[in-house]
């Protein structure tokens, strides 16, 4: 009976779909079909280039050479035969790559690309729609950080540029077209649209991608994404793919992160950041809970720089940084960009929560030097069985004094309460709390012995809250806040 009914629907429904099929359509919808997109390929593709380098590499010149024992029949056969063929087990290799790239200023021959497609190249040669080819020149500037690198051409006569047009404009949903060297076919041209921003793929400290379901290959990387008015609002650079090839998955560096770097890499040949001096992490529900936030938003000060810019402004560990130069600060990761992208110097509002209470404060931006470490998510974990007697969420605590300095090697600034031991089913050991970190408050107050610790659960909990939040202090000196849930 059962495959009778199924059969019955399946009938039906193919029927449904072939009286729907047949529903005259006006002849016009066949005959022109959608909009073409042929008049803005064709004047952007020569804009696009292709990117060849070659570098030299040493190793294995290929597969290894058989070996044939001393006194072995046809031992001189075989070394008569590999050595004419230049049989070396290690020898210097020339290898190749492609890219994409596009040009920005056709007059002065400047191109933008990734820095992974040039990165060891010690040959870049740039070939254009027309055939044209060209020599790089030399490399004005790159940035690891986000990738993208400015090269120098010198060209006979002027190039077919483009210009940059605002991703933070563009929405999902909206038509994109991606133009670039997929598998060394110059020239290709994909169509898609913007799947989402603000992608984190966890390729570097300032991962802001817009997503697009163009197709965007091996080759694509350093190719140009344009809107449909013609105008770059991205730098393809990676796709997920499980096959090496497209998906649907691609991601591209945003136009106005492009536009910032390029104008530095342009005027001083590298790029320079703005520093905020602060440590951060994210504001997870059990921290919002803890701090009265309605929701999980913002970035948590865990630590700030001595004599840094937020030091100097004000800025305390415990704040929520909720805006910065008016621009809203909904994850712990948007706030390193906007940090970086801001002019150094340059004073700015900071809006944040402390103890409850949203206020401003402005901020002097500075310098982001290479050895500072600036605003980066802090994450420790660690556990350890909990003899008996201890009581206070699972941690056997104990106040500072020299001996317990000496076993963990804690510094004799640092000041608070010491953790010795962990319940391993406690909730302090699942949030990371280990033997030898250091509560230096509970609750927003200082502590200084065991006693001072319970004290602000105790407080917490007739306050009705689910967690307490620790300011914990591990032997590098680290800081961070933890939410621990209560009973």
């Amino acid at each position: 009976m059962t495959r009778t009914v199924s059969a019955f629907l399946y009938r039906l429904c193919l029927g449904a779909v072939m009286a729907i099929a047949m529903v005259p359509m006006p002849a016009q919808a066949f005959q022109n079909g959608p909009a073409s997109v042929a008049p803005l390929a064709k004047k952007l593709i020569d804009a696009v280039v292709n990117i060849a380098t070659s570098q030299t590499v040493k190793g294995p010149s290929g597969v290894p050479l058989p070996k044939v024992p001393k006194g072995a029949p046809f031992e001189d056969f075989f070394d008569d035969f590999f050595n004419k063929r230049g049989g070396v087990p290690h020898e210097d290799r020339r290898i190749s790559s492609l890219g994409s790239g596009f040009v920005i200023d056709g007059k002065q021959g400047l191109i933008v690309t990734n820095n992974h497609v040039i990165e060891g190249a010690e040959e870049i040669e740039v070939n254009f729609h027309d055939g044209t080819k060209l020599k790089v020149d030399k490399i004005i500037g790159r940035d690891t950080k986000a990738d993208l690198a400015l090269l120098k051409v010198t060209p006979k006569k002027p190039l077919a540029d483009v210009k940059f047009g605002s991703s933070d404009k563009i929405e999902v949903g909206d038509w994109v077209m991606a133009i670039g060297n997929p598998f060394g076919l110059g020239g290709s041209v994909s169509m898609g649209i913007i799947s989402a921003k603000s992608r984190d793929i966890n390729s570097g400290p300032y991962d802001d991608y817009l997503q697009t379901d163009a197709a965007i290959n091996k080759g694509n990387s350093g190719g140009p994404l344009f809107n449909m008015d013609g105008e770059v609002i991205g730098v393809n650079t990676a796709i997920i793919s499980p096959t090496g090839g497209s998906i649907g998955i691609g991601f591209a560096v945003p136009s106005d992160t492009v536009a910032n770097v390029i104008d530095q890499l342009e005027k001083y040949g590298e790029v320079r950041r703005g520093w905020l001096g602060v440590k951060i992490q994210s504001v997870t529900d059990d921290i919002a809970e803890t701090l009265g936030l309605n929701e999980s938003r913002g970035a948590l000060i865990a630590a700030v720089t001595p004599d840094g810019p937020a030091s100097k402004a004000g800025l305390e560990p415990g704040d929520v940084i909720l805006k910065f130069d008016d621009k809203d600060v909904t994850t712990m990761r948007g706030l390193p960009r906007l940090v970086a992208q801001a002019p150094i110097g340059k004073g700015v509002d900071v809006e944040l929560l402390r103890n409850g209470h949203q206020k401003t404060v402005q901020v002097t931006v500075g310098r982001l030097e290479a050895t500072d470490n600036d605003d980066n998510d802090l994450k420790d974990s660690g556990e350890q069985d909990l003899p008996p007697g201890a009581a206070i969420m699972g941690l056997k605590l104990s106040a500072l004094t020299g001996a317990l300095r000496q076993k963990y090697g804690l510094d004799s600034k640092i000041k608070g309460v010491v953790v010795e031991a962990v319940d391993p089913q406690s909730p302090a050991s699942k949030k990371g709390i280990k033997p030898g970190d250091v509560i230096v408050e509970a609750a927003q107050t200082a502590v200084s012995d065991p006693d001072d610790v319970a004290a602000s659960v105790a407080k917490v909990r007739k306050s009705g809250r689910k967690a307490v939040l620790l300011r914990v202090e591990d032997g590098k000196g680290d800081l961070r806040f933890v939410a621990v849930p209560i009973s």
